[in-house]
């Protein structure tokens, strides 16, 4: 009984060890806190195993008007890197993680693409549009821009994550290949894309479709009857048969502007639903930014062509 009583202690021991010893690993590891979801995507594709990464706006979030948590400042505190979109994306968040960056890493990803490149965002004096994620040419910029401050962070694993930037800009050209050549299925005259705000211009800038929404850059921008009466125009004007709703927008106003084309003769339909400001479940394709970026690709074209 003894020689079991020992066995057992010592089984436990071990166990307890072991565990232990797997907690430290993974606190030895860098710990990275992403703002979205496409941040957080970039993140675990160039880090792997070599880091842990968390999320803090998860599917359906809209940033614009996300207010931050005690439990977000806690990851924010904890981390190693914080990397954050940046050109006010994130609202009120954007002043406390500049100020964070005085005191620890932080890299606002979205401002490392030329300014030449950036679109200004119509309504907001000296501001720029920081969609850039929908522009696949536009986001490598700030795959990069991440990637170089992992490996800052981290650079005994630095030759691992810079193959791993490699591997994975060369799955981004793949993808925006793939979309050039899906847009080409719409008719010419058809290509207009109507959603509830503006998160699409540089979609429509890269891949040659215009673009028309109800509301601003920002969903905290106001839009009144009048918004709604020039969209509702614009779609009978141009035929359109199907505007989209987004995943993290309210669909009542697409409803408004559906029920006042409906009024004057035009019937126009939902065309699907669209990943703008946040993606998929995480762990569903959809979750990933080249997943979310062909599904909209799909229910784009679909509805449109």
């Amino acid at each position: 009984m003894k020689r079991i009583l020992i066995a057992v202690v010592v089984s436990f021991t071990l166990l307890a060890c072991g565990n232990k010893s797997d907690q430290q690993e993974q606190n030895a590891k860098p710990h990275i806190v992403a703002t979205t979801g496409m941040l957080y995507d970039a993140v675990i594709n160039i880090g792997g195993d070599q880091l842990t990464a968390e999320a803090i706006m998860g599917p359906g979030v809209d940033p614009h008007l996300y207010k931050a948590t005690q439990g977000d400042h806690s990851k924010i505190n904890k981390a190693d890197l914080i990397v954050y979109n940046g050109l006010q994306l994130e609202g009120k968040m954007s002043e406390i993680l500049e100020k964070l960056g005085r005191q620890k890493p932080v890299i606002a990803a979205a401002e490392k693409v030329p300014t030449e490149q950036l679109k200004s965002a119509t309504g907001y004096q000296d501001a720029f549009d920081p969609h850039i994620w929908f522009d696949v040419k536009r986001w490598k910029y700030a795959v990069q821009a991440i990637s170089e401050a992992i490996i800052e962070l981290d650079s005994v694993n630095g030759s691992l994550y810079q193959e791993r930037t490699t591997k994975y800009l060369g799955q981004l050209d793949s993808l925006d290949a793939y979309v050039q050549s899906s847009i080409q299925e719409i008719p010419e005259g058809q290509r207009i894309l109507v959603t509830a705000h503006d998160a699409f211009v540089y979609f429509g800038d890269a891949y040659g479709i215009q673009v028309a929404a109800l509301q601003g850059i920002s969903t905290v921008a106001d839009f009144g009857l009048k918004d709604i009466a020039d969209l509702i125009d614009l779609i009978i004007e141009n035929n359109i048969k199907a505007i989209f709703v987004e995943t993290s927008v309210s669909e009542k106003s697409i409803n408004a502007v559906i029920q006042g084309c409906k009024e004057k003769g035009h019937e126009v339909q939902i065309g699907g639903y669209l990943y703008s400001d946040a993606m998929g479940e995480f762990g569903t394709e959809e979750g990933t930014y080249i997943g979310m970026f062909k599904k909209n690709v799909e229910t784009i074209v679909n509805a449109l062509k």
